[in-house]
């Protein structure tokens, strides 16, 4: 069951211009949590110490798990999805302030900049030289940092969409490209054509990056490898440890 998340910083002012990067730190309770659909000014850093998060834009799944972030444009709808008992924190940054992509992308964490994420987040009043230097420190690290590949695309397209969803809810469905296209009143071949052009993946690849998506973020969870392979139908584990080869 996933709870909306009710926390006081949700009431802070993300968007303040005077600051070029607001963090701050959020403990998950011992159930899913999600942030509903939302935008803002400022583009974000979504970064898991502990546990993981699947965030949702209109073109696709960013899965982040333990240390690694996903960074959001600012302007841009997204919600997010919490594992329970995670440790996550969001980073504010003026757009501008830093050399950052204007699309989605998943960054892998350095140690460095996990400690400077930690310490701007416990900032408190009265240390105003300390908060700026470690702005500019976290603000010139963070496009440094390498891009992994934790995404699954999704379309607009309405009847992918429908896929989409339906494969998020159950990920263990193991309905054939045939049996999904008679569900959605296409043939075989034109729904094969309407993945890849919408995705650039062909369908099997595009669930199986559903797949893994899915099991970073249960494995972070705390589930143990056969939970997770069982739960996404795979017979057997070796089967599912080869889908991360």
């Amino acid at each position: 069951m996933r709870q909306p998340l009710s926390y006081p910083w949700l009431d802070l002012d993300v968007d303040d211009p005077a600051a070029p990067a607001i963090a701050v730190r959020v403990d998950i309770p011992d159930t899913r949590a999600e942030v509903p659909a939302h935008r803002h000014r400022k583009g974000q850093l979504v970064f898991a110490l502990g546990g993981g998060v699947t965030c949702r834009v209109p073109s696709g799944l960013w899965m982040v798990p333990p240390h690694c972030g996903v960074w959001i444009p600012g302007g841009m709808e997204h919600s997010n999805v919490a594992t329970a008992n995670g440790r996550i924190f969001f980073v504010y940054i003026e757009p501008g302030a830093a050399d950052l992509p204007e699309r989605c992308c998943t960054f892998s964490i350095s140690p460095l900049l996990r400690e400077l994420i930690i310490e701007l987040s416990d900032r408190v009043e009265g240390d105003g030289a300390r908060g700026e230097l470690l702005t500019k420190m976290l603000l010139t690290e963070l496009p440094r940092m390498p891009v992994q590949q934790f995404h699954l695309p999704i379309s607009s397209e309405p009847r992918l969409n429908r896929i989409a969803e339906a494969l998020a809810q159950d990920p263990a469905d193991r309905s054939t490209l045939a049996e999904w296209a008679n569900r959605i009143a296409l043939s075989e071949s034109s729904l094969a054509r309407l993945v890849a052009k919408e995705t650039g993946l062909s369908f099997g690849r595009w669930r199986q990056q559903l797949h893994l998506i899915v099991a970073i973020r249960e494995l972070a969870s705390g589930k143990s490898v056969q939970q997770v392979s069982g739960d996404l139908g795979y017979g057997s584990v070796t089967a599912f440890i080869t889908m991360f080869k």
